[in-house]
């Protein structure tokens, strides 16, 4: 026993004087989530609360236009600036909209038009009216003029474009109904059987809560999991570089000639580092709960379930801590460890979605996404963190990581065999 304590004290020593390995363990990690975390959280607040300047230039003095741009107000995703005149290149940017909407002239009577051959159409087809003439009758009517501003990207473009569409879509089925409802009828439909049949207020806003919380998703349960595990893997720099300089000095030669078994050096290593994820993951989730509020970011709602929380992040770090060892086993050199082992944790980390979620990547990347060790343990982290998952449901991502773990360490048992290190 004493000559593993020892072995855990040499290991703690060599740790505390590796301060660039430290500090890329927990300098890194902690500035990278915070800056993309509030990066993220910046975007997200961007559309969802303060909204999208669009500027609106309406040339029409009709109902339709208004009711449009009344359509436009209640989706809560825009923020509509009203000008009359037209609109040139200094109202941009006073008002750093992203979107210019130009209604033409004459755009309510041609809507109004169009929305009346609809209605006759619609009346031949059901055989309440035998005016042929208006079925052959074009359906014009001039476009909207929608400008981007040019930064924007295709995907907030795509999502802008269909809030429009849907508020114009509103507008037309409004003017629909009521003149079906007219031709039909013969007198103007009643304001609460027209809300009755639209109802286009009564929108489901159904919030993504956790199971038993009332508590949305936000950009710090994405990130602080995500920047944590990229923090365990980065340990490679350290633990991997302590077993090249020992392989280097000739440690695992002399361990030969101690009563003192090989496995007691690579047991404590392990104990150690793992240690060191301990305090890496109270640290970075402490700033989360703690730090986070008071830099204006969403506060990290901690899981219910600590005990699978403690398991996962053992096993998130075990699997680290099993991938540095094997590197570092086959590394000849300390820069080979560190060189190879920073390149292959960003594109491990790349593949299991740390930088980009598997959902938004090609279908071609879904099955090799899962050979990264990344992938499992942040579905095991978002189990927790977003769905609260039980402790049951939490070993089915786990289980991968455990044949990692056994996977890198028999690697590494093999490596020091072959070169006669044990």
């Amino acid at each position: 026993m004493f000559k593993f304590w020892a072995s855990i004290l040499k290991e703690f020593r060599l740790l505390i004087r590796d301060k660039v390995g430290l500090a890329l363990m927990f300098i890194m990690p902690i500035t990278l989530v915070i800056i993309i975390t509030n990066i993220q959280n910046n975007a997200f607040d961007f559309i969802k609360n303060k909204g999208v300047n669009v500027i609106v230039c309406n040339n029409d003095s009709g109902n339709v236009s208004k009711d449009f741009i009344s359509s436009l107000q209640k989706t809560e995703m825009f923020n509509v600036i009203n000008i009359k005149k037209r609109v040139c290149n200094t109202e941009i940017k006073k008002y750093n909209a992203l979107v210019v909407i130009e209604i033409p002239q004459n755009y309510s009577k041609q809507i109004k038009n169009k929305i009346k051959k609809i209605s006759n159409k619609a009346l031949i087809n059901f055989g309440l009216n035998n005016d042929s003439t208006i079925a052959n009758e074009n359906i014009l009517a001039d476009s909207i003029a929608i400008t981007f501003n040019r930064s924007l990207q295709n995907n907030y473009r795509y999502a802008i474009n269909s809030a429009l569409q849907s508020a114009m879509f509103i507008t037309e089925n409004r003017l629909l109904i009521k003149e079906l409802y007219f031709e039909i009828n013969g007198k103007e439909i009643s304001e609460s059987f027209e809300k009755e049949i639209i109802n286009d207020g009564n929108v489901f806003k159904k919030k993504i809560t956790i199971k038993d919380k009332n508590k949305i998703p936000n950009a710090t349960q994405h990130n602080i999991p995500a920047w944590t595990v990229f923090a365990m893997f980065f340990m490679i720099i350290s633990l991997g570089g302590n077993i090249v300089r020992e392989k280097l000095s000739g440690n695992f030669i002399r361990l030969k000639i101690l009563p003192a078994s090989y496995f007691v050096s690579l047991i404590s290593k392990q104990i150690i580092y793992l240690l060191v994820v301990v305090v890496l993951v109270i640290t970075i989730f402490s700033i989360g709960i703690w730090i986070f509020p008071l830099i204006n970011l969403p506060a990290l709602n901690m899981p219910n379930n600590i005990l699978g929380l403690f398991l996962v992040s053992t096993v998130c770090g075990l699997t680290a801590i099993s991938y540095a060892l094997c590197i570092g086993v086959f590394a000849n050199t300390q820069e080979q460890s560190s060189g190879f082992g920073a390149v292959s944790i960003v594109i491990l980390a790349v593949i299991g979605g740390v930088f980009v979620p598997p959902f938004a990547m090609p279908d071609s990347f879904h099955l090799i996404t899962k050979f990264s060790p990344f992938y499992w343990s942040l579905q095991a982290y978002y189990d927790l963190f977003l769905e609260n998952n039980k402790f049951i449901d939490v070993l089915i991502n786990i289980l991968p990581l455990l044949i990692n773990i056994v996977i890198f360490q028999l690697i590494a048992f093999i490596g020091l065999k072959r070169k006669n290190l044990i």
